[in-house]
């Protein structure tokens, strides 16, 4: 059974940083596609950013391109999302997803595994 656990999450101004972490089971990171999703109350959970297992190539919603950087370290089993220049717009629950195929996946259903979420919360 494949485990995430999301970690970094808080409070912040906009114009802010944080930096959130989801350490997961031995192998995941460095063998499955990675992705983070959020959801903001009463929204759909939408793609962030996603990074494929072979390639390491990573994928951005619109939403947060240049500003949001997702990565992992396969040593520590971790996957990173670095972001940057928030806004209130950012506020969410952010959740970190596994998934066993390798590609560029923007849907939800497409990962199956999922972890806890984080809570971002962006003050104006």
């Amino acid at each position: 059974q494949v485990q995430l656990v999301e970690s970094g999450g808080g409070l912040v101004q906009a114009g802010g940083s944080l930096r959130l972490s989801c350490a997961a089971s031995e192998g995941t990171v460095s063998s499955w596609t990675m992705g983070w999703f959020r959801q903001a109350p009463g929204k759909e959970r939408e793609f962030v950013a996603g990074i494929m297992w072979i390639l390491r190539e990573t994928y951005y919603s619109e939403s947060v391109k240049g500003r949001f950087t997702i990565s992992k370290d396969n040593a520590k089993n971790t996957l990173y999302l670095e972001m940057n220049s928030l806004k209130p717009e950012d506020t969410a629950v952010y959740y970190c997803a596994a998934s066993r195929r390798d590609g560029i996946f923007v849907q939800s259903y497409e990962y199956e595994y999922w972890g806890q979420g984080t809570q971002v919360t962006v003050s104006s």
